[in-house]
């Protein structure tokens, strides 16, 4: 699974999902952060929620970077399914930040968190953002900017989805949206535009979901 770089250098305080996240985990929960970087988010909840934390990163020196950090870290991809690791619900947090799109199969990794997790927090870019649609209909060719800054050959984002796609998508497969944020940005919380019309407005949309 490829590692989203904002997720290895962006600092916490500039980090309004991080917030958020933090925010909605209840002290003292056990949590595994899916694609965790460097750790920073982990380390941040194992230190002001006092979390039992785990992650799982397939970057190498991401892990080293965990592991200096004093936390634990299993080196591996979503991709290949986390049956043998982890046992039903085995954490009352799954974590996967800006993930979904850059695995092979998300409906499979959705699954696996949701088997493994009580609750699972997720996040993407929202493809149907008005940059995305504007560069696409006036420019003619594939959208490059703060929300994907990446050339058409070497994207990571295997799978475009939008905020209404992964709402549709909740319903169509018994998954419970218990809250929802539309974001502007990584910087700030929600616009107004973004809370009003947030499938042109969000650059992300981050969602707390369960399985009844």
């Amino acid at each position: 699974m490829p590692t989203m770089p904002e997720r290895e250098t962006a600092g916490l305080r500039a980090r309004v999902d991080f917030d958020i996240v933090s925010e909605n985990i209840d002290e003292g929960a056990k949590v595994l952060d899916v694609g965790c970087g460097d750790g920073t988010l982990l380390g941040h909840l194992v230190s002001n929620k006092r979390v039992k934390a785990r992650g799982i990163e397939i970057d190498e020196e991401n892990v080293l970077s965990c592991v200096n950090k004093g936390l634990s870290v299993l080196q591996g991809d979503i991709d290949e399914g986390l049956n043998e690791h982890y046992k039903d619900n085995s954490f009352d947090y799954v974590i996967a930040l800006r993930t979904v799109q850059v695995v092979l199969n998300p409906k499979e990794s959705i699954d696996e968190m949701l088997r493994i997790g009580k609750k699972a927090i997720i996040s993407f870019p929202n493809f149907a953002h008005f940059r995305v649609r504007f560069g696409l209909l006036f420019k003619g060719r594939m959208p490059k900017n703060r929300l994907l800054p990446y050339d058409w050959y070497d994207t990571p984002n295997i799978h475009v989805l939008t905020i209404r796609d992964f709402i549709r998508f909740c319903n169509e497969n018994g998954i419970t949206i218990e809250k929802h944020f539309y974001l502007a940005s990584l910087e700030r919380r929600r616009t107004f535009l973004a809370r009003i019309w947030p499938n042109f407005f969000a650059y992300f949309g981050l969602f707390l979901i369960s399985r009844s």
